[in-house]
């Protein structure tokens, strides 16, 4: 797999929604909802034992979807990496920095997006190639923690995730501190709103958010 193309897609919506399911069918409704609303990169989360099962449901299923890429977050080990790259995930996602799961990506070619949450966990990150880090906590560390970064490394691309919300004053904020893209978990989804399958809601909410996104890009 072509990491710029990934990375490329990432840009071009800026978004990159984060679930995780036990049930296959909600997860699968979840997201034919997203690429309803234009989403092209989606991450489904390795949390709980259910996790491997149903994102290798969701991967055949997203196999119609030809412009879609899915990867698998909350990777902590070479072995969880080892089982979800088998099961065909285009990316993967952890919440921290792991150097053997870093080194075991890039030896596949696979794009690896670590955790980081200060700078030198940044540096070391870009020493070990990563293209993308993952701001994580996102709601401790703040647009002001992205623009730290981006002042002694301007060439780091950052995506904050956690505490990430789906309104205008919210992401304006997160994207004039100059992120490559956002990604977007519990804000965006609503407990009792995915329980009663009201797809067509999370399709209209993540449109918006979308929209929200390129305006203020422009």
């Amino acid at each position: 797999m072509n990491q710029q193309v990934i990375l490329d897609s990432m840009s071009g919506t800026g978004m990159i929604p984060v679930f995780n399911h036990a049930n296959v069918e909600i997860a699968t409704g979840v997201l034919d909802a997203a690429y309803a609303a234009g989403i092209k990169v989606f991450e489904f989360t390795n949390r709980g034992t259910h996790s491997l099962e149903v994102f290798s449901a969701l991967k055949l299923h997203s196999e119609k979807y030809q412009d879609l890429f899915l990867g698998i977050g909350t990777i902590f080990s070479v072995e969880e990496a080892k089982n979800f790259l088998y099961a065909g995930a285009d990316f993967i996602v952890s919440p921290a920095l792991v150097p053997e799961v870093a080194l075991y990506c890039t030896m596949k070619g696979v794009l690896w997006i670590p955790g980081c949450a200060t700078v030198t966990e940044v540096f070391q990150a870009k020493t070990l190639g990563a293209k993308l880090i993952k701001a994580f906590p996102g709601n401790l560390l703040g647009p002001d923690f992205i623009k730290a970064v981006k002042s002694i490394m301007p060439d780091v691309k950052l995506m904050p995730t956690g505490g990430v919300e789906p309104t205008a004053a919210n992401l304006t904020s997160w994207f004039n501190s100059g992120v490559f893209c956002v990604g977007m978990g519990s804000q965006l989804f609503d407990k009792k709103e995915i329980e009663n399958k009201e797809f067509d809601v999370l399709t209209k909410k993540i449109k918006e958010a979308l929209e929200t996104i390129q305006e203020i890009r422009k």
